[in-house]
């Protein structure tokens, strides 16, 4: 493993001797202009409803097992195979653990979304008496006062707000199929008598994928205007300082079903339509692909490629084109992303996806998104930290610098880069005038430099192999303390003049003093 000495050696005499394939423009921190702002829990994460309340999630990689079965038998035992091959039965996720407690208020203030599409079936056991066995008829999980209160206890000491979804299955509604607030009214009115409220609420989990979210069967448009025009005017009134959110649209922009899965798809549009401007923030998720488990297509060696980190482009501009056709001023909120859906590439756990991560915060926080939503917090191969010991992964450190370094007020770098590299500048959090500056080189074999006209601190990222799961700061590997305390982030001083950029490296590059009128 590199060492932290080598590693700034390196640095160094990159930085005085350049490099033949180097590339090199100039910046000036003090005179970038300001281009935008996201709010200041921009950077969130979700922790899935079916993680609060126990139940069958994405089986990580090391415990994948192909489905059994040949080919011939019938189609209902074979999807069980397949069914238990790609999902295991998890318990509930301690939200009590000092450990995650630690590492997720390290990355406060945040938004934390517990939805996901087992919130559309999850019944709430409002009694302090033991809930039942099994849950009742039409719900597939259940969600008891406990585990809830864990949840608002958590999102109290971790500076979090919480937001979420409500339950939307059959069982939800009366005889007629009209949807009811009966189970919402108790969620809501057990977390208000905990000191504490919804800070914001989609209706139900991605309703582009009705049907595969517990909707009732023919689930359409028409029938979720139906049901908006009863839960809208209730959530007003119950929770008026919940934002409502919405449509919460996902699979669309790009196509991302791998060939063969037929999947019904509802139109965010024809939702919009039916439903006309009811949502005070436009809402949607975002996916570049399914993973590996699901038959997705995506390999390590084409992850970095500038093609695979521009889907999350064209996403958002499908969603900010209906936002500004239906929700015209309105913000746009990321309520659930990650690199693949169905819980992740077997990569996504390593430094690999790191360079994704921060260019997705980097992109969005330029476009205008208010809030990104990491999906997860700790579960499956995607998780920030590590779903069995909470350690953290790559990603997980990623977020931490961002964090630390990049403030709400978004800035132009003033530079065009090729298009390998990605430059991203924002105010220094908490430094008035100050300047932070976010230099993503995912070439593997080219150095990039930037003339730099003032001193400042450079805090690089990197790994001896891009699919490594521990990750070095200025060379020196990141890991928790005694403790679990938290390491020091050390910076490396810079002089003015030239700065280097390794071949797969993440760098952050702060300027105190750069005095910025922007950033005041």
């Amino acid at each position: 493993m590199t060492s932290r000495n080598s590693v700034a050696v390196a640095l160094a005499i990159l930085a005085i001797c350049g490099d033949a394939r180097a590339q090199h423009a100039s910046v000036t921190p003090s005179k970038m202009p300001r281009v935008g702002a996201v709010d200041e829990r921009f950077q969130s994460y979700n922790v899935e409803m079916v993680e609060v309340t126990g139940g069958r999630f994405w089986r990580p990689y090391r415990d994948l097992v192909a489905p059994a079965g040949g080919r011939s038998g019938a189609a209902t035992a074979n999807m069980e195979a397949i069914q238990a091959a790609l999902f295991q039965q998890r318990p509930p996720i301690d939200l009590h653990n000092s450990r995650l407690r630690k590492l997720a208020a390290a990355l406060g203030p945040a938004y934390v979304r517990v939805s996901g599409t087992w919130a559309n079936n999850t019944y709430f056991h409002d009694a302090a008496q033991p809930a039942p066995a099994s849950p009742p008829q039409g719900f597939g999980g259940v969600l008891t006062r406990d585990q809830w209160k864990s949840v608002v206890e958590f999102a109290r000491e971790t500076d979090a707000r919480l937001v979420t979804s409500f339950a939307i299955s059959p069982s939800t509604r009366d005889a007629a199929g009209k949807w009811t607030p009966d189970q919402a009214r108790k969620l809501l009115d057990y977390t208000e008598s905990l000191g504490v409220s919804i800070a914001a609420a989609e209706f139900m989990n991605e309703p582009t994928f009705a049907d595969q979210g517990s909707a009732p069967a023919g689930y359409d448009a028409a029938a979720f205007a139906r049901d908006l025009a009863v839960f809208v005017p209730w959530l007003r009134q119950a929770s008026p300082r919940t934002l409502l959110l919405g449509p919460g649209g996902v699979g669309e922009g790009i196509s991302i079903v791998p060939a063969g899965m037929a999947l019904h798809l509802l139109p965010s549009e024809d939702l919009l339509k039916a439903t006309g401007p009811v949502f005070d923030a436009f809402s949607y998720h975002s996916y570049a692909q399914v993973s590996r488990r699901c038959a997705g297509a995506g390999t390590p060696q084409t992850a970095l490629l500038p093609e695979s980190l521009a889907r999350t482009d064209r996403i958002e501009q499908f969603y900010a084109g209906l936002r500004d056709r239906f929700l015209p001023g309105k913000p746009i909120w990321l309520t659930e992303t990650a690199d693949a859906a169905c819980g992740g590439n077997p990569w996504d756990s390593t430094f690999l996806d790191s360079f994704r991560y921060l260019d997705q915060l980097g992109r969005l926080a330029r476009f205008g998104v208010q809030v990104n939503m990491h999906n997860t917090l700790a579960s499956s191969d995607y998780g920030l930290l590590d779903d069995d010991t909470y350690l953290p992964r790559p990603n997980y450190w990623a977020a931490l610098l961002w964090r630390h370094f990049m403030g709400a007020t978004v800035l132009d770098p003033g530079i065009t880069t090729p298009p390998a590299v990605r430059l991203y500048a924002h105010c220094l959090r908490d430094e008035p005038g100050g300047v932070a500056l976010l230099a993503i080189n995912t070439d593997r074999a080219a150095t990039y430099e930037i003339n730099f006209p003032a001193a400042a601190e450079r805090y690089t990222l990197s790994a001896g192999q891009l699919e490594d799961r521990a990750v070095q700061l200025n060379g020196a590997e990141l890991k928790l303390a005694d403790n679990d305390a938290l390491p020091a982030l050390t910076a490396l001083a810079t002089a003015p003049g030239r700065i280097t950029f390794a071949p797969g490296t993440i760098t952050f590059v702060t300027v105190a003093n750069a005095g910025n009128s922007a950033c005041r």
